[in-house]
């Protein structure tokens, strides 16, 4: 091993050591080696960012991101929460089942779990406090549920796999359909459980004629997800382009039919937007001079090989990989162990025969327990952000989340049919 590597991977290491900004640490830990190997920073620019331009892929992302800050804006997200409510109507811990059904109706407008958690849930757990859920319970399963944000399509996070991989997004949104509402189901049995056990309230009833009113007004909202879905898996449109549209959608029903989107709102919207879209932007950026090196020392090749020696069973493969990601996601960005790890592991995939839609739904899912594991996950400190809860109580109430999503991602590795089915039912998929 040369020592420009070994000062490279030593320097990669010391950025979460040291708890140091990932993105500027990826760039310092690359030029070292670009110094030291005397290989010329500008020729690697033009590479890189060849690659990037070329990415017709990711472009999705920001339209997906403004998508759902026009829907958390422009107060859609109080109609779906309504409409959620009235759907689940007398049920004991109804506000619990709320939370998820709103989620997962979320989730196809946004793709992003943050958004989710940023934009329900406040509302969620204020909702949950006022009828007298505890702030364990209500923080547990409005994080739990905001994990369904990338798994349901539209996904970032799944974009962002196509990119790096080249695989199908449509089969990619396809695959995370069952696992989503699998989740859901697990989620709402949790819900049925404690709310017995603790003797929550039950939800309100709603009159029929009440309950029409609110499906009808939250049909434009509920219509971004099957517009999506719809005009790609019929070929109307490309994924990219389906985030447009929705973007566009999202903004026209927000401005002309629920009239909650003023021009002081739309100015938050954009900035927002960018400011999101920058986050992503620059950690696509600092990744691919890393993709750069990994490539040019072919270490996916030497780990390709590793694994191969090691075992050729693709079931120990993917413990080992699940193992991993789940010890990564405790401490590193959900974004950096996507862009940095799988291009990594890639060679080895493809090597065992792993289907790249089967691995992509299961590595996506693996990040969202990330984002929920203490003491350095995202959604931890966002929930506790938006709803004044301490971050000790919500620690002390999160596990029972993470043995759920623990169990599904059992399911999910060694059944790949759970995935893969939509994919064969809707596109003949045989990948």
């Amino acid at each position: 091993m040369n020592p420009a590597l070994i000062a490279f991977l030593i320097m990669f290491l010391m950025i979460f050591l040291l708890r140091m900004p990932v993105v500027a640490g990826m760039f310092s830990a690359s030029i070292v080696y670009f110094i030291m190997t005397g290989t010329s920073t500008k020729m690697a620019a033009q590479q890189c960012m060849s690659a990037l331009f070329s990415s017709y892929t990711i472009i999705a992302v920001p339209l997906f991101i403004f998508t759902a800050n026009v829907m958390n804006h422009g107060k859609v997200t109080n109609i779906i929460f309504d409409f959620a409510s009235g759907l689940v109507g007398k049920v004991r811990g109804g506000l619990g089942h709320v939370n998820v059904i709103a989620s997962l109706i979320f989730a196809g407008c946004s793709g992003s779990a943050i958004a989710d958690a940023a934009g329900l849930g406040k509302m969620e757990i204020d909702s949950m406090r006022a009828a007298g859920y505890d702030d364990e319970f209500s923080s547990a399963i409005t994080i739990g549920s905001s994990t369904l944000g990338p798994i349901f399509p539209p996904s970032i996070t799944l974009v962002i796999y196509a990119m790096l991989t080249g695989t199908s997004t449509g089969a990619l949104f396809l695959g995370g359909m069952m696992p989503a509402l699998v989740l859901s189901g697990i989620l709402m049995i949790y819900v049925a459980i404690v709310a017995k056990r603790k003797n929550y309230p039950r939800g309100e009833r709603i009159a029929p004629a009440l309950f029409l009113r609110q499906t009808l007004t939250a049909l434009p909202a509920l219509m971004v997800t099957v517009i999506m879905l719809a005009g790609i898996y019929t070929g109307v449109f490309t994924p990219t382009e389906a985030g447009a549209i929705a973007g566009l959608y999202a903004l026209i029903i927000s401005i002309f039919v629920y009239r909650m989107l003023d021009w002081q709102t739309l100015k938050t919207i954009l900035t927002d937007t960018v400011k999101g879209v920058g986050s992503v932007s620059i950690m696509v950026g600092a990744a691919y001079p890393i993709n750069y090196i990994v490539t040019s020392e072919r270490i996916a090749a030497n780990v390709a090989e590793w694994f191969m020696h090691f075992t050729d069973n693709p079931y120990v493969f993917l413990l080992i990989v699940n193992l991993l990601f789940l010890a990564l996601g405790c401490i590193v960005e959900s974004n950096v162990i996507m862009m940095v790890f799988v291009p990594i592991l890639l060679p080895v995939v493809q090597a065992l025969g792993i289907d790249l839609v089967h691995f992509g739904v299961m590595v996506t899912f693996n990040i969202m327990i990330g984002l929920i594991t203490p003491p350095f996950g995202m959604l931890l400190f966002v929930t506790s952000g938006v709803s004044g809860i301490p971050l000790k109580t919500i620690i002390k109430g999160i596990w029972p989340m993470l043995l759920a999503l623990l169990a599904v991602l059992v399911i999910l590795t060694y059944v790949p049919d759970c995935i893969l089915c939509m994919p064969r039912l809707f596109l003949g998929y045989g990948g």
